[in-house]
Order: structure tokens, then sequence, then C-alpha cells
């Protein structure tokens, strides 16, 4: 990919393959490899934008950056295998239920002693940390090895919402998306170039949360979010496409250039979310819904 003098306002964002960091061509590129909600769902209806829970790679200025430790977070290590150098690279959760930290035990980097991975998260809604959330569930029974067995270099850091993270010239910024389950929301600032990551936006929001989500976004060039849904109890196709109207209003009232919904819940089957894309890009054109291996360039 040539390297392209662009303002924020021409950026362009194409779709290439990718397996592993080095094949990330581009200075500012972003790769899904989990879009589910709440438990992964491999099977035939899936196959299309995929079954692996929460998972985004981003790769700018020369650094690698994890956005979500879901199951797509093991087929995404299996990639990094093959590497010899050391790795190093950043992994950002947004929250600390299982369907974001359930891929972090079969992360198959972290067991290789020259690795080192800095693990950033916020306090969970019982005050929990985000390490102490990783190794509860790499106890026993849940788990036959706990966190200690992965020789990689660990280093983990408690973030607080309206802080940021500095990495040279790369700044990481946080905000509390949604209150009830303290989720957090990321915002990847690089030179004139901006990625947001918010994927617990919830319809019940007020409005000074509201506000203050469109502040954090404002103006991104990507905006990576969810379409809220209501819980799997009570899930009704008939009713939810119309809930990724929040995350289309957000990117309206913020001038996002560009969106992509991802978490789908586990019901929505291929048919049903090709569906659903059809009507969110006659609401905003420049929205797609995200698949398992989709590469997007920033930059």
């Amino acid at each position: 990919m040539s390297n392209l003098e662009l303002s924020s306002s021409q950026v362009y964002l194409t779709e290439k393959s990718a397996n592993s960091p080095t094949s990330l061509m581009g200075d500012f590129v972003l790769k899904f490899w989990g879009v589910r909600g709440l438990i992964p769902t491999p099977d035939g209806n899936t196959t299309r934008y995929g079954g692996n829970t929460a998972c985004v790679e981003i790769h700018v200025a020369g650094k690698n950056l994890i956005f979500d430790g879901g199951t797509g977070l093991r087929i995404l290590g299996k990639t990094w295998q093959h590497l010899q150098e050391p790795l190093e690279a950043h992994l950002f959760f947004t929250n600390s239920q299982s369907n974001r930290i359930q891929g972090f035990p079969f992360f198959a980097p972290a067991f290789i002693p020259k690795n080192c991975f800095y693990i950033y998260g916020a306090a969970a809604s019982n005050g929990a940390s985000i390490k102490q959330c990783l190794c509860d569930q790499m106890l026993q029974p849940h788990f036959p090895y706990p966190l200690q067995v992965m020789q990689s270099e660990l280093q983990f850091q408690n973030i607080t919402p309206n802080s940021e993270v500095k990495l040279d010239d790369v700044t990481v910024k946080t905000a509390i998306i949604n209150q009830t389950q303290r989720s957090i929301g990321y915002r990847v600032n690089w030179q004139n170039y901006s990625v947001a990551y918010i994927t617990d936006l919830s319809n019940r929001a007020d409005q000074i949360e509201r506000d203050d989500i469109l502040q954090f976004v404002q103006g991104v060039d990507l905006l990576v979010a969810n379409a809220t849904y209501t819980p799997p109890t009570s899930h009704d196709h008939e009713c939810a496409d119309s809930l990724w109207q929040v995350a289309v209003e957000i990117a309206h009232k913020a001038d996002v250039k560009q969106l992509v919904i991802s978490h789908h819940h586990p019901d929505d089957h291929d048919d049903f979310l090709d569906m659903v894309q059809t009507e969110v890009k006659s609401a905003f054109p420049q929205a797609s819904l995200a698949a398992e291996g989709l590469v997007l360039s920033i930059v």
C-alpha cells in the first residue's frame, strides 16, 4: 500500500487480507478477529460474519494494540506463533464479562517467555481489577492451569474513565460507555487520525451519558460500535434490526466518517445480518457490519 498523504476528510477505508501484524500493511490498520457478543456461535449459519466473541487488532505506528480478549484472541494468537522475534502488544479490555476475556487463557503467545504484553482494564462492578478477573477465570475448577503458567512478561495497568495511555506518539483515551456494566470505550489517536471502539452502547443511556459519548467519538475516522439488543430471553428478530439506530444516531451527530457495527447477537444468523446491513447503510451510507477477517486501513 502506497504511503498516501491524506487529510482526515480524505481517509479511505479498504478491505484487505492479513494474517499477522507484519502483513497489516499501512501505518494505521484494523482487523476483526471476533465480532460476536455474549457467547461464541460456531455453526453453519454464522460462517460469513463469524462466531467468535469480541477481539479487534489495531496496528498503528509500528505498535500492536488489541481490544478485548474474546475467543477471537485465540485465533489471533495462532497467527503470531510462527513469528521468530519477541512480540510486544497492548491489550485493552472494555469490561471483564466472560465474552470479553474468555479467549485470554488460550492466547498462545502469552505462554512464550520472550514475549511481553501490557494489559489494561478498569475495575469491574465488584471492584476486582482486570488482573484479578483474568486470574479468577483460570483457577480450578474453571480452568486446569493458573495464570502463573504464562511465561511471557505480563504487565497489568489499572485504568479509569477519562484517562489516557501514551504509547510514544499514539494516544489511547478512555471513557465510560455503560455505567451499569462498568464498560470502557477507547479512542486511538495518531497524528490526524482516530478510531473509537465503543461496544457497550445502551438504548437506556440518559442524555448526559449520550452527550459524553458524542464528545468522546467526535469526528473520528472510524467508529466501531454495537447494535444494542435486549437480553437473550427476550431477543426478537422482528425488532432487533431497529436497535442499531443508537449507533447510527451517534455517528451522524458526531460527524463520524465511517461506522462499523460489531458485537452481533448470538441469534443473528448470516442472512439476517445481511438484511440488517442493508438497512443500516440506507440510514448511514458509510456504515457496514463487522465480519471476522475484515481489515480496514485508515492510512
